[in-house]
């Protein structure tokens, strides 16, 4: 998508009226409740596949945004690029640091809000995030902080699950079962080129935006229950707000969801979720 004409219009920008301070405490807690690092490592690829987008080249300032247990932050080190790697989760960034020491690599990590980067404008030459600040209750705000600490010339690199998706119809049944805060933006929109030619279009001379997938794979799609319960936030916090009844609705309808995408022939889960892979060209 080229950008180079594009006018701000600051109605696109404007956010809903709720309360943002508690959405982001809710969410903050959600992805503390349980060690989301189980998960994340299996997503190392997407990672991978975004910084040959970027084409990311060794001594590149690259800072990575909401970076979980740091799966880009990894790919762009990998790149000898040097990396700053911040999440708002303390264990997360942990799990990070301890994964970066074992393969030996020199990173920075740096516990930060992506509504409230603590960096100067232009520090970075590139700054990614992988299914990270598509979470955040300020959409607009985290934006503008992405183009505000990258260096005119640079790049963002984004990965984001698209509505369409196995992941956004997930966070559609969990809404059925906790309804989010009224007025809250979903996450999802950050997986549509519209949307972010809204959020980024006015600072970016192009946008660069393909379709990709990520294979989910399990040992059964039970499996992939148990794990998620157990180490992903948001589906961890949602089983424990629900009584048993509910519980089992729940995973029924989980199981029917699974079943939907779920590719495989023998009894194991192989389901692909589409993801937007983007690239911007920072003004």
């Amino acid at each position: 998508m080229e950008n180079n004409n594009l006018q701000a219009n600051p109605a696109t920008n404007l956010e809903p009226t709720i309360d943002l301070a508690a959405v982001k405490a809710r969410q903050r807690a959600a992805w503390s409740s349980a060690d989301y690092s189980v998960v994340g490592t299996t997503l190392q690829i997407v990672g991978e596949n975004l910084c040959e987008a970027l084409d990311l080249r060794p001594g590149w300032s690259v800072l990575d945004v909401a970076a979980g247990n740091g799966n880009a932050t990894l790919a762009a080190a990998r790149r000898w690029c040097d990396v700053t790697s911040t999440d708002y989760v303390p264990a997360l960034l942990e799990s990070g640091r301890r994964r970066a020491q074992a393969e030996g690599h020199v990173i920075t990590f740096q516990e930060a809000d992506a509504e409230k980067l603590p960096f100067a404008d232009a520090s970075f030459d590139v700054v990614i995030s992988t299914f990270g600040v598509m979470f955040t209750p300020d959409q607009g705000q985290a934006a503008r902080e992405l183009a505000r600490v990258c260096k005119p010339g640079g790049r963002i690199g984004l990965a984001n699950w698209t509505p369409e998706s196995f992941v956004g119809q997930l966070f559609k049944l969990i809404g059925q079962y906790l309804p989010p805060a009224t007025g809250a933006k979903s996450p999802a929109l950050w997986g549509t080129g519209a949307r972010i030619e809204e959020l980024f279009g006015p600072v970016a001379t192009e946008i660069r935006a393909i379709k990709r997938e990520f294979v989910f794979r399990y040992r059964s799609p039970l499996h992939w229950i148990e794990v998620f319960r157990t180490y992903y936030g948001p589906l961890n916090r949602t089983f424990a707000a629900l009584d048993a009844d509910k519980q089992a609705a729940f995973t029924h309808d989980l199981l029917g969801l699974l079943a939907k995408g779920n590719r495989a022939t023998d009894r194991s889960l192989a389901l692909p979720s589409e993801y937007l892979e983007v690239v911007i060209d920072r003004r």
